[in-house]
């Protein structure tokens, strides 16, 4: 059994009566309580959603209670959430790496023969390898991709994986 239309908060201009009449209210009080960091004014419009969206269950005498209640509950958990933050931010963060100089100039050194034996590979073997190991694609791809068959996808890329073999020992 539906409620009569005079008092369903459903209705658009009672929903809009009410926000009239307790926006302000429901703002102060939140600021009042909370201070304007947490931003009262967003919290007010979340406990006006939360009324539009269980408007069939609250009754018209009770909207009131309901908007303070859930946003002061919004406020809570925000608040709460800015303790976790702060405890968080509150910690030593680790800068640092358990990475040796000599490690990092390795890694370096590394990084320009692959681009280097990367280089010097032919385009056809370049594409088809990067499109592969980097991109993900799988041969039966790279073959439509490329307009060739599957079998040139596989000989372009084990010849690539061949080459760089040649000229990276530690691959």
């Amino acid at each position: 059994m539906s409620k009569p239309l005079q008092d369903n908060i459903c209705e658009s201009q009672l929903f809009e009566r009410l926000y009239n009449k307790h926006a302000k209210n429901l703002h102060d009080f939140l600021y009042y309580k909370f201070g304007q960091q947490l931003n009262p004014q967003d919290k007010v419009q979340e406990a006006f959603i939360k009324l539009w969206q269980n408007c069939g269950k609250i009754s018209p005498e009770k909207a009131k209670s309901y908007l303070f209640t859930t946003a002061n509950n919004l406020m809570l958990n925000a608040v709460a959430h800015q303790k976790v933050v702060l405890k968080y931010n509150k910690q030593p963060q680790k800068h640092s790496t358990n990475e040796t100089p000599e490690f990092v100039l390795q890694e370096k050194e590394y990084h320009q023969k692959l681009q280097n034996a990367l280089n010097n590979l032919t385009e056809a073997q370049r594409v088809a390898f990067l499109m592969n190991r980097v991109e993900g694609k799988r041969f039966k791809e790279i073959a439509k991709l490329l307009d060739i068959s599957v079998k040139a996808v596989e000989k372009r890329i084990y010849g690539a994986l061949k080459k760089l073999r040649e000229e990276i020992n530690e691959l």
